[in-house]
This record gives C-alpha cells, structure tokens and sequence, in this order.
C-alpha cells in the first residue's frame, strides 16, 4: 500500500536528488537506486531483478532530471560544449553495451558493485583526491576511450555518469564550475541511453513486478521525475552562489553514510 509516509519520502529524496543534481553535475543515481530499492522492499516486491529494476528507473529518473539540469547550466553558460560533442556518442554506446551485459550479471554482484562505487565515491568526495594539473584536453581517441568508460560503468550502478566525469575534467585543468556544467551536459545522453537499455532488456523479461515498464518502475518514475526536475535549476543556481567546499563535503559524508548503511544491511541479513 501507498502511505503518506512512502510519498513524503519519495518527494523529500526527489527534491534532495535534484538539488544535488544541480550542485554537483551528477544524475542523482547514487540517490535514487537506494530509495528505490526501499521502495520495493516496503511495498513487499520482491523479485530476482530487484536491482536491475532500481537502476533501470533511476535512468529513466535521470532522462528528466539531467535535462533540467544541463539546460540550467547553459543559461548560465557553463557548459563546454566541444567536450559533450567528444564525449557523449562513447558515453552512449558505453551505456547502451553496459546495460545489455548488466542482464547477465546477477542483482547480487550489481547490488555489491554499487555499494563498493558509492563508498569509494564518498571516500574520494571527502578526502578531496580530485587530480590538480595543467594537462590540456587529451587527444579524441583517449576521449572516446574515457567516455566508452564511463557509460559502461555508469550504467551498472544507475548513475549520469557525473561522479567520474567531472574528476576527468578537473584532469583536463577544466575550472569546476565549468566541469559541473560540462556533466550535466554529458548526464542527459548517458540517462537516454541507459534508460533506453534498461528499458528493452526489461521487456523481455516475464513476471516483473505490477506497474513496471522493462525495468522501469512507473509509480516511482513519475513521483521522483517530477521532484528531481523542479529542484534541479535550484541546484545549479546555488552552486554559482555558495561554496562548493562544504557543500561537497557534506555530499561526501552523505554518500559515504549511504554505502555504509546498505553494507551494513547487506551483512546483518
């Protein structure tokens, strides 16, 4: 059953995940995989794709949700588009390959994948190890290279991809607020074509749970879509006006406190 307090989550998380969507150039993936499963779990679903279901809807969350971002970002002009241009058609492909491999993994390896990913993300956000160099932009083939990826492994853990896109650009001596906007821009194509794939691989999956769509889970689309899209500008408009030092630490701890928590569940059964 729906109770307030499922709902009041959903919009309290969706509101936070576009807020962060906006702050730091990520999808929110690393968000909304973990409300979803608890989704799930509260609703009593129970499935043997039960991970493949929380990525495959939080992609196609992010569709929504990048969008808005990405279009913030280039209001505010701080998108550097011959990266996108380079970047995304790999970014694509990877998530597109990524997405038909996740098939044959089992949910217990993806479910450990993305605790694994969000704990060294949160470990790296919190001790500060972003790259400080001069190097410019690396030459097209290692860009392809680099995005081919970061499409396969965003498309795993249900993320835009942001997490790893923006240390790359920091790499490349991009300044931060233009690699926050630069990630926004690349999120967008990376949540199309991991939703697409999820989507597809899904569809040619029999007994999923009431309301799916392949591996989209419909009731939570619609709910955190709409939240995560309203609070995404309000993300990229504070990140341009407050300092990105704390917030990102605050980030840090948030997503360490994530990993750590669904660790711990995982071994107290």
């Amino acid at each position: 059953m729906w109770q307030p307090d499922i709902i009041f989550a959903l919009f309290l998380v969706g509101a936070f995940a576009g807020l962060m969507s906006g702050l730091f150039g990520i999808g929110g993936g690393m968000i909304v995989v973990p409300i979803v499963l608890w989704l799930l779990a509260k609703l009593n679903i129970d499935s043997a794709y039960t991970q493949h279901i929380a990525v495959g809807t939080s992609f196609a969350i992010m569709m929504f949700t990048t969008f808005s971002s990405a279009l913030a970002q280039h209001k505010k002009k701080a998108v550097e588009w011959s990266a996108v241009i380079k970047m995304s058609p790999a970014m694509v492909v990877g998530g597109l390959l990524g997405s038909f491999i996740s098939r044959h993994l089992s949910a217990t390896f993806l479910h450990y994948f993305f605790i694994v990913f969000v704990i060294l993300v949160g470990l790296k956000i919190l001790f500060k190890l972003n790259p400080k160099t001069t190097r410019p932009m690396p030459a097209t083939p290692i860009i392809i290279i680099v995005g081919l990826i970061i499409g396969i492994l965003s498309s795993w853990v249900g993320i835009g991809g942001g997490t790893l896109i923006v240390p790359f650009l920091l790499f490349c001596s991009l300044p931060i607020h233009r690699a926050v906007g630069t990630s926004s821009a690349l999120a967008w194509p990376m949540a199309v074509s991991g939703a697409i794939g999820y989507l597809i691989n899904g569809l040619a999956i029999n007994r999923l749970p009431e309301y799916s769509f392949g591996f989209w889970y419909l009731p939570a689309v619609a709910i955190l879509a709409c939240c995560t899209t309203i609070f995404a500008p309000i993300g990229v408009k504070l990140a341009h006006h407050l300092p990105a030092e704390r917030l990102k630490m605050g980030m840090g701890l948030l997503i360490l406190g994530i990993g750590l928590h669904m660790l711990y569940q995982q071994f107290s059964g």
